[in-house]
């Protein structure tokens, strides 16, 4: 796919999905409970579906056992929708015997060590390609103390490029792709290597947690709670325009058959995040399963951290030229779209306009609920949700992927420096209070905006670079009438279900 512009997404026909007997999904922790266990809520994009008794009955502690035909399709729909999670204890272990590890790497020699050193025992093979390293020799050597294979490059091809020359000779069902500067926590490979019970499922990847230091600087504490490479520790199905959209190259298992031309070489930042939209544009499925983790080497001084910031905002152009419908830096419906442009004009008809839509969107969206009990209490709450996530959006907008207007237009306005100075300290101390890391509020506050400056300017170097404005324009989008595949479901589940 490189160098080629996408339209449309691709629909093509997925492939048969099932799951194993005794395989075990449980219900994500966003998706709430009502009705003695009828209605469920939550997914992505957000639904309300009322469960026929048969089908309720069969979650038990928030939990769906795999039993049976009528089981096993409630499961399979709880997964396409976002509802629920495969817990990879159930599924059926793989030996590592299918599993071949794939490690680019380039001049970083200690830390190939420490890598090669925390893989488990049993893996079919061991391949380190060699990026263009200034010492070679010293890599070998490296490579060679641990049994694996060197696939030496004469001339630097980037990430992308490196994972391709590996993945050229791995013969197994499976392929891990691990950065250099990773430690593979004990048990990761086992458990990930098990969600692929799912025929359907293209790359699943382990949450990336921080290396410990015995002194870790301010910076480091941040990263630690707050890196760009950790998603947090709910599972979830990775889709664009989801609350989980991508996940990183830092590690992912994949299935090989599925992978196609792998990563885009001509790519130098964003090749794993272009890697999965193609990947779910043709039907696969990719996971994350935070209960499997790496440690990953944070940058420690300012400076190294916020040039890593700006290197993954610069992927942004590249992705919108291959992912235009995908790459916004927001998503909102028209009517959130309506609040956000009241909120920031701070006139006195403000917070009226945005409560009266708040009103009109609450009486729309319990006017679809009409197989639910209390329709006008779950649209209250779920307008609430939505006024909340569009305000967080907007705030995004402000203090990040928009900061140069905003900075512009706070010259001129009051209003834009009042709204700017609301984002940033709200955003701040919102992440402090859910993150509770090992920081004081000020560092922690200076070092969230130092992050979305850092990762702002890349995307704004990227538009500018690649002369287009397509990855900092917002997308207003209407309610899609879902497909077909999308809501039908078995005889005997699904009674009713809307998507809000």
């Amino acid at each position: 796919m490189s160098g080629e512009a996408a339209g449309a997404p691709r629909r093509r026909r997925r492939p048969p999905a099932s799951l194993p007997d005794g395989a075990i999904v449980r219900l994500g922790r966003h998706t709430r409970v009502e009705e003695q266990g009828r209605v469920l809520i939550g997914g992505s994009p957000t639904r309300v579906v009322r469960l026929k008794p048969a089908a309720a009955d069969r979650i038990a502690d928030r939990e769906l056992l795999v039993a049976d035909p009528v089981s096993r399709a409630l499961a399979l729909r709880l997964l396409d929708t976002g509802l629920g999670d495969p817990v990879a204890a159930s599924l059926p272990p793989v030996p590592l015997t299918e599993l071949t590890v794939v490690v680019p790497g380039k001049d970083r020699r200690l830390p190939l060590d420490r890598l090669l050193a925390s893989l488990p025992a049993g893996l079919a093979a061991v391949i380190v390609v060699d990026d263009g390293s200034a010492d070679p020799a010293g890599i070998a050597q490296v490579v060679h103390a641990h049994g694996a294979a060197l696939v030496p490059l004469p001339a630097s091809r980037g990430v992308g490029g490196a994972r391709n020359a590996g993945l050229a000779l791995v013969q197994t069902p499976f392929v891990a792709f691990v950065d250099s500067d990773v430690v593979v926590e004990p048990g990761c490979f086992e458990t990930l290597v098990r969600h692929f019970a799912d025929p359907r499922l293209a790359v699943v990847a382990p949450r990336v947690l921080g290396l410990d230091r015995e002194r870790p600087g301010w910076i480091t504490r941040y990263e630690n709670a707050r890196s760009s490479l950790d998603l947090g520790a709910d599972a979830a199905e990775v889709r664009p325009r989801s609350p989980l959209s991508w996940v990183s190259g830092t590690c992912l298992i994949a299935r090989v058959e599925l992978l196609g031309t792998a990563f885009d070489a001509s790519m130098d930042a964003g090749e794993d995040v272009d890697l999965v939209w193609r990947l779910v544009d043709e039907g696969h499925r990719v996971r994350f399963d935070p209960s499997a983790a790496v440690r990953h080497e944070h940058r420690t001084t300012v400076r190294a951290w916020m040039r890593r910031k700006f290197f993954y905002g610069t992927g942004a152009d590249p992705l919108a030229v291959r992912h235009p419908v995908d790459i916004a830096p927001v998503v909102l419906p028209p009517w959130g779209a309506l609040v956000l442009v009241a909120l920031l004009a701070q006139r006195r008809w403000s917070l009226p306009l945005s409560a009266a839509v708040a009103a009109v969107v609450t009486a729309r969206i319990a006017r679809r609920l009409p197989h639910v009990e209390h329709p006008g209490r779950i649209a209250a709450r779920l307008t609430a949700n939505g006024v909340a996530a569009v305000v967080g959006q907007g705030s995004a907008l402000l203090v990040r992927h928009w900061w140069p207007l905003t900075v512009i237009g706070g010259l001129f306005s009051r209003r834009i420096r009042r709204a700017a100075l609301i984002a940033g300290v709200a955003d701040a101390a919102w992440e402090y209070a859910r993150l509770r890391p090992q920081l004081d509020p000020v560092r922690f506050a200076l070092a969230r905006r130092l992050d979305d400056l850092a990762y702002g300017a890349g995307v704004w170097w990227s538009a500018v670079r690649g002369r287009s404005p397509r990855a900092l324009l917002p997308a207003v989008t209407v309610r899609a009438r879902p497909r077909d595949d999308e809501e039908r479901m078995p005889r005997g589940i699904r009674s009713s279900s809307s998507r809000i």
